[in-house]
């Protein structure tokens, strides 16, 4: 799909979420929506089934989560009746944590092939499969100073359209959606690939 995405971003830069969506999916003929289950995420999901219940749902399990994700995942799951795609790694965590002696810091060479292992192979076998033409993800400018140089609308080295709905939400416009929706959320939440939060897991950087 051809789009210009500078014109794009400033139709866009005024308008709330669910018209941003609306307006992709008119552009879309093979969209998606990805999660991790984190903080936040019943948002844009629950914003993506309202516009389009059907919507695939894709969901890189790393096979680090907690326990209290795992939960709130299957509780999101029945409640908005999502159409979910889950893709793992090709390799145990148990076989991994062997092999590399547990999740590398992020100063260590191993860091980047384990972050390679849990999430960008497993991302870039979903796209190869499913071959979506958007991609809505819940990112937001003030997560990381990387995302603060990014925009509602972007293409993904592929070609993908990708859509950031959420993208100028402050935490406080979050919790008020939840709290109107009366949608679950989860803060125990844990990324192998990130040692801090500010600092980006490789998807919106190297896909």
């Amino acid at each position: 799909m051809k789009l210009d995405v500078a014109t794009a971003n400033q139709q866009l830069a005024n308008n709330r979420p669910q018209e941003i969506i609306a307006w992709a999916l008119t552009q879309a003929l093979n969209p998606v929506v990805t999660t991790n289950f984190g903080p936040y995420e019943a948002v844009i999901l629950h914003m993506a089934v309202q516009a389009r219940p059907d919507i695939q749902v894709i969901w890189i399990d790393s096979g680090y989560n907690t326990s209290a994700t795992y939960r709130f995942a299957e509780k999101l799951i029945a409640q908005l009746k999502l159409n979910v795609s889950t893709f793992i790694p090709q390799q145990t965590a148990a076989r991994r944590n062997v092999l590399m002696q547990g999740i590398p810091e992020i100063d260590q060479p191993l860091h980047e092939e384990f972050t390679r292992q849990v999430k960008l192979e497993p991302f870039a076998r979903a796209l190869a499969e499913i071959q979506p033409d958007v991609w809505f993800n819940a990112i937001r400018k003030d997560q990381t100073d990387f995302r603060q140089s990014l925009d509602i609308v972007s293409t993904s080295k592929s070609g993908i359209v990708k859509v950031a709905p959420l993208f100028n939400l402050t935490s406080a416009d979050l919790n008020a959606y939840l709290a109107a929706h009366q949608l679950p959320d989860e803060h125990d939440y844990f990324d192998p690939t990130k040692a801090l939060e500010t600092r980006e897991c490789g998807l919106h950087t190297k896909l």
